[in-house]
């Protein structure tokens, strides 16, 4: 979560605290999934040799990881914040418990939803969709690496354009990498819509 290949860079962390703390004066209730890409990725622990549900278990520990860092900072700049977990941490943050998470939101807690699913095989991509669904969201945000959806990596490939919009089914059919095809289904079967953003 920042310059570095891997860990929590604070002023990245702060500056993203930051930014949420002002969405949250607004009035806006704001759910957030959080990966654990920075510390560990699931995936990519598979191809080093781990199990690879081994490994997804270890991604989930990230999120939650970096859930609480993230609480913790937007704490400091003044808002309520709640982790809630899909696997029991008890002594570290709460349970993700569907009704409870509305409550928070209704508090105008900010609430951070740790550990994906809480099973392997899914992405934060996937939670990110699920935990919408659940807590009626009017707008799942994905923030990433790029500003919008593009027919390839603009980042690898110069020759990539951009698209103003899409449908869910050209996501699909063009496997275009802004999300993983299960999320993207997900938010098109229950007419969720989906913006991209940069966030560096």
């Amino acid at each position: 979560m920042g310059e570095e290949d891997y860990g929590i860079d604070p002023k990245v962390i702060n500056r993203i605290a930051a930014e949420i703390h002002q969405i949250r004066q607004l009035g806006v209730q704001i759910g957030i999934v959080i990966g654990g890409g920075n510390i560990f990725r699931g995936a990519g622990l598979a191809k080093s040799g781990i199990d690879r549900v081994t490994g997804d278990h270890m991604g989930m520990l990230a999120t939650v990881m970096n859930s609480l860092a993230l609480q913790n900072a937007i704490e400091k700049q003044g808002s309520k914040a709640r982790v809630m977990s899909a696997i029991p941490i008890h002594e570290v943050c709460e349970d993700y418990i569907r009704r409870r998470a509305i409550r928070h939101l209704q508090k105008d807690n900010i609430t951070i939803f740790a550990a994906g699913i809480g099973n392997p095989f899914f992405t934060t991509d996937s939670a990110a969709s699920l935990r919408a669904i659940e807590i009626n969201a009017e707008l799942v945000i994905k923030a990433t690496k790029v500003d919008g959806v593009y027919s390839a990596d603009p980042v690898t490939n110069p020759d990539a354009y951009k698209y103003d919009t899409l449908t869910y089914d050209e996501v699909i059919e063009q496997k275009l990498a802004v999300m993983d095809t299960a999320a993207v289904v997900l938010c098109r079967d229950q007419n969720m819509p989906i913006r991209i953003f940069n966030m560096s």
